[in-house]
């Protein structure tokens, strides 16, 4: 209970601008909490595509392999699913290629939306934290300028202790922030990568059965 107390106070001495540095960490939360477990959804939703997916194409089953994609709206299925419907009607590795990267560009900017506002969040509580400290400094030496020369001393060093709170919490609220957008970028980047993986693997088996037809 006097943690609770001791925080309360905190708070409540470090002025109006703490308000809107809590503000700024609730948005900053939820957006990160909502692209985490979509991420992770995503991620895991991917994998479980390409587990069930890469037999079919290492058997040539493409058929079955586009019958399974197309019914499913994972981000690694509506990829795949490009390159398999363009699969035996073009010869080119190229041209599935560009369809298949066409599929990427329109996927990519979902993933990583919204990711760019927990950063934001962060640099924000930030500089709401030092603007409430100047703020601050500057109502206190304002009020040490009227007061008793034998008080000067004590109520300057409480006021800028005070004010000092506004910075220590902006950067309480930013760190956490700023590590989180790290892990959102680091997921989106994983994601991104298996993409790309299931990618040129599909196409080096397309290559090879269009090889193998054009031999025989």
């Amino acid at each position: 209970m006097d943690f609770f107390y001791s925080i309360l106070g905190f708070f409540v001495s470090g002025g109006v601008f703490m308000y809107p540095i809590l503000v700024v960490f609730a948005v900053g939360f939820a957006v990160a909490v909502e692209r985490y477990t979509t991420l992770t959804l995503v991620t895991n939703k991917n994998q479980a595509v390409w587990d069930k997916v890469q037999p079919l194409l290492a058997n040539g089953e493409f058929d079955e392999a586009r019958e399974l994609t197309s019914k499913d709206e994972s981000t690694i299925s509506q990829v795949l699913n490009m390159g398999l419907s363009l699969q035996g009607a073009v010869r080119r590795r190229e041209d599935i290629e560009i369809a298949m990267e066409e599929s990427m560009m329109e996927i990519v900017p979902r993933l990583e939306k919204r990711t760019p506002y927990v950063a934001l969040s962060s640099s924000i509580a930030t500089l709401l934290g030092l603007l409430g400290t100047i703020m601050g400094l500057i109502q206190a030496f304002t009020a040490v300028a009227n007061a008793n020369p034998a008080e000067k001393a004590d109520l300057l060093s409480a006021s800028i202790s005070v004010a000092m709170n506004t910075t220590a919490f902006g950067l309480m609220v930013a760190i956490p922030l700023l590590i989180t957008h790290a892990v959102l970028t680091s997921k989106t980047g994983d994601i991104v990568d298996s993409l790309e993986m299931a990618t040129v693997k599909s196409l080096n088996v397309f290559s090879r059965r269009t090889k193998r037809m054009v031999e025989a």
